[in-house]
């Protein structure tokens, strides 16, 4: 595999503060706005615990990839270590699997940025704002990594503040200060309505509210300080967690939880009891924004990935060009998602709400494969201490457990198995490619010896090494 190790010298190196900040605006988008309530319906008011779990595994997971950014960074973030670790098809078929999930998640949230747009404009086609957000993000792109960071931290800040907004008015209505119309804030009734099976089947979505983690993997080769990743990532999962746990309690203290449907969003249904008629405007702005910002940040990582990709010679090398030669801009890579990007929104338009739905699930089942398969790296790459091995184990048995729950439900179960038949395909590729190269070797090489990463432990080790073997071999005083 070959090791991209710095960022150019172009780009702005980033403080981790700053990470962490995309790191938000990568994560919180329709996937916490919106599929917060299909966790409600599926699961009732106990999703609470679910958000908290959620955030657990997460952390797990991007503390592992934090600590092999911090020890080796890499360009090609987990896939390159995916590599480093089990060999060149490990690589391919993270990548690949990586690039598929997030064009299909791309698609979804064009459409679903389309279905915002039309509370204000009915009459327009779908199609149109579907094409006029695709075409903003392909823009925000190709103008680089300096645009792409300025409007991710503006938009972070917007809903952030936005959440923030939201809890001080759930705030002032729990305190009687505002007065609703018919009913005021209650607690739930019952906390387990729908059985451990629900809370069970409900934890995928409680995952996807997180999803992001990985265009942070990618971005971490521009901190200037790469052993800061682990703290810039804590930052974040802390500050991610506790607004989504306090924003989902309000929800669940303000509205009755059958009140929550799945087309429309539950920050909106819990205060339209208050006489408050700017709040459906805003939110719907905040859940625009929320949406071109993840939709940007996946467009961003799809095209960093190919490039990656076609560097290492597991895509076509015309990929990994850059426009006009000396150039920064690896337009044709832009223009692959641009072409996949239209496919999936053609398909998003076209299909029926529910075969979508299924696909949009399947991808997001496949982005916690990859978080499964990231945990496996790093047992093969970080050092074997009992600590590590303890987090590494029940990080993958959070996501096994959130996988294997969409097996419960009518609404997730065709995803999990559309999910398989992805990966299937992708598996059969790396097969096939798999052949290729040895033949292009010469024949199937012997299995190499993983490279274990060189840590600060190992730093340490080194240095005691060092200090007995001078006290083995220092001359007697005379």
């Amino acid at each position: 595999m070959a090791q991209h190790g710095k960022a150019p010298q172009q780009e702005k190196l980033l403080p981790w503060w700053q990470l962490s900040l995309l790191g938000v605006a990568c994560t919180v988008g329709t996937g916490f706005f919106l599929g917060s309530a299909i966790a409600i319906e599926i699961g009732g008011p106990s999703v609470l615990f679910n958000y908290a779990l959620a955030a657990v595994g997460t952390f797990l997971v991007f503390d592992q990839l934090a600590r092999m950014t911090a020890d080796h960074p890499m360009e090609g973030s987990f896939r390159s270590y995916a590599g480093k670790a089990y060999g060149r098809w490990a690589g391919f078929s993270s990548g690949w699997v990586y690039w598929s999930a997030e064009l299909l998640i791309m698609g979804s949230q064009l459409t679903a940025l389309s279905l915002f747009s039309r509370f204000w404009f009915p009459a327009v086609p779908m199609w149109c704002f579907a094409a006029g957000f695709g075409l903003l993000g392909l823009l925000v792109i190709i103008w680089g990594t300096k645009v792409f960071d300025r409007l991710e931290n503006t938009l972070a800040v917007m809903k952030t503040a936005a959440i923030l907004m939201f809890l001080i008015i759930a705030g002032l209505a729990l305190a009687g200060v505002l007065t609703p119309k018919e009913h005021g804030a209650a607690m739930p009734g019952e906390w387990l309505p729908k059985s451990y099976t629900g809370l069970w089947s409900a934890l995928i979505f409680s995952f996807y509210a997180f999803g992001g983690i990985e265009v942070i993997g990618l971005l971490t080769t521009r901190l200037k300080k790469p052993e800061d990743a682990p703290k810039s990532g804590k930052v974040m999962l802390l500050a991610l967690a506790v607004l989504y746990v306090l924003s989902i309690g309000f929800v669940l203290l303000l509205e009755p939880w059958t009140s929550y449907t799945s087309d429309e969003s539950p920050f909106i249904i819990s205060l339209a009891e208050y006489n408050l008629p700017f709040v459906p405007h805003l939110f719907n702005a905040v859940l625009i924004v929320a949406g071109f910002s993840t939709m940007t940040a996946s467009l961003f990582a799809v095209t960093t990935m190919v490039v990656t990709l076609a560097k290492d010679h597991d895509a076509p090398a015309v990929f990994a060009g850059k426009a006009g030669g000396n150039g920064k801009k690896p337009l044709t890579a832009v223009g692959l998602s641009a072409a996949g990007l239209t496919a999936s929104v053609v398909f998003a338009l076209l299909m029926p709400e529910s075969v979508y739905e299924y696909l949009t699930t399947a991808a997001g089942i496949m982005l916690l494969y990859n978080w499964f398969f990231i945990l496996v790296t790093a047992r093969r790459l970080l050092p074997a201490t009992p600590m590590m091995r303890t987090k590494q184990f029940a990080g993958m048995a959070l996501i096994a457990l959130a996988v294997l729950g969409t097996l419960f439900h009518s609404i997730s179960r065709p995803g999990f198995f559309i999910s398989l038949g992805f990966t299937g395909v992708i598996a059969a590729i790396t097969f096939l490619m798999k052949r290729i190269w040895n033949e292009q070797d010469g024949g199937p090489s012997t299995k190499e010896k993983p490279e274990r990463l060189h840590t600060e432990e190992d730093a340490e080790a080194d240095k005691g090494q060092a200090g007995n073997h001078r006290h083995r071999h220092k001359e007697p005083a005379r």
